[in-house]
């Protein structure tokens, strides 16, 4: 218990890391218990409201269906962080065995690097779209498509990190122990990797959130039935002259989110690196 109080005392030691932590919660909290307590429903068309400016009755106002935008902002989280989330446990869990393979074995390392290197040669949005194209436009798909975007960045981290932890002493010694491949690579050098594939953990949730909005601003992401905040600012788009809440609302839900999420990946890995950690 006093470890982990140590451990929160140092990565909220700046404040910011703290509000980013907080808004987090909060957004996470509302995604997942105000539609619950809520008698509003995301999806009840009222032609007769459409495009209202904010109000009591309406906080975010309404869209060009008269649908309460505020609803739909808090519903559409959901959308948006499963997306985060799954993209980056599909991106970790792909490139760490990647990575390992080819910082291990060196007969794997060329042809694996080589592949990861020519699929970083392409901007993230266009190899996005390229395979949201390919695969067809759905949530899932745009996961998909998504966790191989971000796959290479995991794999050239834990490579690298990889490269270094098997010439350590205590893998030599594990190896003359008679342990097999396997057990070193999972009970030895794996632990030891927990550090960088977290910090990126925390990044490629953010990286996600920011890509599914721009491929749903392309029409080429989640499909428009479904309320993620990149479908409704891609909605909205044709009424932004007469109705500037119905992009500004939701395109401030997506900053706060992806800016928090980065700001606390900077926590953790300042929290993890060991010089700051010695020297501290």
């Amino acid at each position: 218990m006093d470890q982990l109080a140590y451990v929160l005392k140092r990565l909220f030691s700046r404040r910011i890391v703290l509000v980013a932590a907080a808004v987090l919660v909060a957004v996470t909290a509302l995604a997942v218990f105000f539609p619950m307590f809520s008698g509003v429903d995301p999806n009840a068309i009222s032609v007769m409201e459409r495009l209202k400016a904010p109000s009591s009755e309406h906080w975010a106002g309404t869209d060009e269906l008269g649908r309460d935008l505020s609803m739909r902002i808090v519903y559409g989280s959901r959308y948006s962080i499963m997306i985060g989330i799954a993209t980056a446990f599909f991106s970790v869990i792909a490139g760490t065995a990647l990575g390992l393979l080819a910082g291990f074995f060196k007969k794997l390392d060329a042809p694996i690097m080589r592949v990861i290197d020519a699929m970083m040669s392409f901007p993230d949005i266009l190899l996005g779209i390229s395979l949201v194209s390919i695969l067809g436009a759905s949530l899932w798909n745009v996961v998909l498509a998504l966790a191989i975007v971000y796959t290479p960045r995991v794999a050239r981290v834990v490579r690298a990190s990889t490269l270094v932890i098997r010439e350590l002493l205590f893998v030599d010694a594990a190896r003359a122990l008679g342990v097999s491949t396997p057990r070193i690579l999972y009970a030895h050098i794996l632990p030891n990797l927990m550090s960088p594939v977290l910090v990126q953990l925390t990044f490629i949730f953010a990286y996600a959130i920011l890509a599914e909005a721009g491929l749903s601003f392309l029409g080429v992401g989640v499909p428009p039935e479904i309320p993620t905040w990149g479908t409704m600012i891609a909605s909205s788009l044709q009424y932004a002259d007469r109705a500037f809440w119905t992009i500004v609302f939701p395109g401030i839900a997506i900053i706060l989110t992806a800016l928090s999420l980065q700001i606390v990946g900077d926590g953790v890995r300042d929290l993890l690196d060991p010089k700051l950690r010695k020297s501290a």
